[in-house]
């Protein structure tokens, strides 16, 4: 099993993954690649392609105009970033280079260098007075600079688009300020819709200069009894990367289904990015439709689609939420095409406990220390080999070495192997050792 890239870690574990009925697998580096590179942003009200240039002789030297919107949006995600380069690699191209840190963080690093120029320059320039990490809870990532010029400190904050526009009071226009109008929702969710729906991860981008009176320089930040502003914040734009599925993923999703395993997607990406994975990969097939797909082409509301319409289902996590453990059941064997997005890892557990009650043989994907309740929870827990976290490898039964979804399936079929195996000694045993204690019956009748 570990030549397949498959390390079983308890063996009784072989028997549970050959007799497997669900999957519950997450996206980012188990259905994808985990190669993101910044492919799109959004400011100033229209969609800009990204530099990926990997020969650019002169980084300074951006493919765009100049704008005060796209400096403070470069500002931000060199700052609002907790990746760096490994040492030694001064002479290699930006894009070839080994980052420490998250891998979205690492792209938008990469963008910085590639666009801009040197992030450490910026870094020194704006020294970093307080941070707030990224949690899955509040689904952004906050950091405090100290402004070179002394004039106080600048708040910087990344994270889902919604969650950061719903923090927003005013949004950025050509370096300048205006209050958000349902003109600029609009177009807001226009770009968000574009973006995510050809399968890429959308990050919104948002500061704030915090008033000197208030802010004066020593003040100390606090960031568990917060006591400076993370509301009525300035919208300045959207940033968007692609990360490819992996090649051979689609032909396992296909062997899935046609050995009667069901594939279930868990992610925290948005429902648009997710569906639009889930169908690249072949977890919603071509031809089947969700029902908010289904009321849009007849023109009728969710409640009137008529359900065996809809072969398929995206579930956001402030929908699941809302949901009784009936409603989940109902989804899960009402639904043969399912995927999760903005989950948590709570939520995780819930969709694992759910497919244990109605009585299937779940395995679950895990790279996170949250994720170990509902590794510990499936009958199977499948870790990864390559960014797992070490909670996460000891709370799995079973590492993939390659973080590849395909070597899930080789897991499945070399389970099955052995069980069949193991079925066929027992079989081979028993037919020839008939033969021989049948005279020995016969003799003592």
């Amino acid at each position: 099993m570990k030549v397949k890239n498959c390390l079983v870690r308890n063996l009784e574990a072989v028997e549970t993954l050959g007799s497997t009925s669900v999957i519950c697998s997450d996206k980012t580096g188990t259905l994808t690649q985990r190669r993101m590179t910044v492919a799109h942003m959004w400011f100033d009200g229209s969609i800009h392609g990204a530099n990926t240039d990997e020969d650019l002789c002169d980084p300074m030297k951006t493919k765009r105009d100049p704008s005060p919107t796209w400096n403070m949006l470069a500002r931000i995600t060199g700052l609002c970033n907790r990746a760096y380069f490994k040492d030694g690699q001064e002479y290699m191209n930006i894009l070839d280079k080994e980052c420490c840190g998250d891998a979205s963080e690492s792209v938008l690093l990469k963008c910085y260098e590639l666009e801009v120029g040197n992030v450490e320059e910026l870094r020194m320039e704006y020294s970093k007075v307080s941070e707030i990490p990224f949690n899955s809870t509040n689904k952004y990532q906050l950091s405090i600079h100290d402004k070179p010029d002394g004039s106080g400190f600048l708040l910087v904050m990344k994270g889902a688009p919604e969650r950061i526009l719903s923090r927003c009071s005013t949004y950025m226009m050509n370096g300048e300020e205006h209050l958000i109008n349902e003109l600029f929702t609009e177009s807001f969710n226009k770009a968000y819709l574009e973006l995510g729906g050809v399968g890429e991860r959308v990050l919104g981008f948002c500061h704030y200069n915090l008033p000197l009176d208030t802010f004066s320089k020593g003040y100390e930040f606090d960031t568990d009894e917060i006591n400076f502003p993370v509301e009525g914040l300035c919208f300045v734009g959207l940033m968007s990367m692609i990360d490819p599925p992996r090649s051979n993923v689609p032909e396992a999703v296909c062997k899935c289904r046609t050995a009667g395993i069901k594939v279930i997607m868990v992610t925290g990406d948005h429902p648009i990015t997710a569906k639009a994975i889930a169908r690249s990969v072949g977890i919603i097939r071509e031809g089947h439709y969700t029902p908010d797909e289904v009321a849009e082409a007849e023109g009728i509301t969710l409640e009137q689609v008529d359900p065996r319409k809809a072969c398929a289902i995206v579930i956001h996590g402030t929908e699941l939420l809302e949901m009784s453990d009936e409603e989940v059941d109902m989804v899960l064997s009402g639904y043969p095409e399912i995927v999760f997005a903005r989950t948590s890892p709570t939520q995780k557990l819930r969709i694992v406990e759910g497919c244990r009650r109605a009585g299937w043989v779940v395995a679950v994907t895990g790279d996170g220390v949250n994720d170990a309740p509902a590794l510990r929870r499936a009958n199977i827990g499948v870790a990864m080999g390559i960014t797992g976290s070490d909670v996460s490898k000891q709370a799995a039964d079973m590492i993939l070495l390659d973080d590849n979804f395909a070597s899930i399936v080789t897991g499945v079929e070399e389970g099955r192997l052995i069980f069949d195996n193991l079925k066929k000694s027992i079989a081979y045993t028993l037919t020839s050792n008939v033969p021989e204690i049948t005279p020995f019956l016969l003799f003592i009748l």
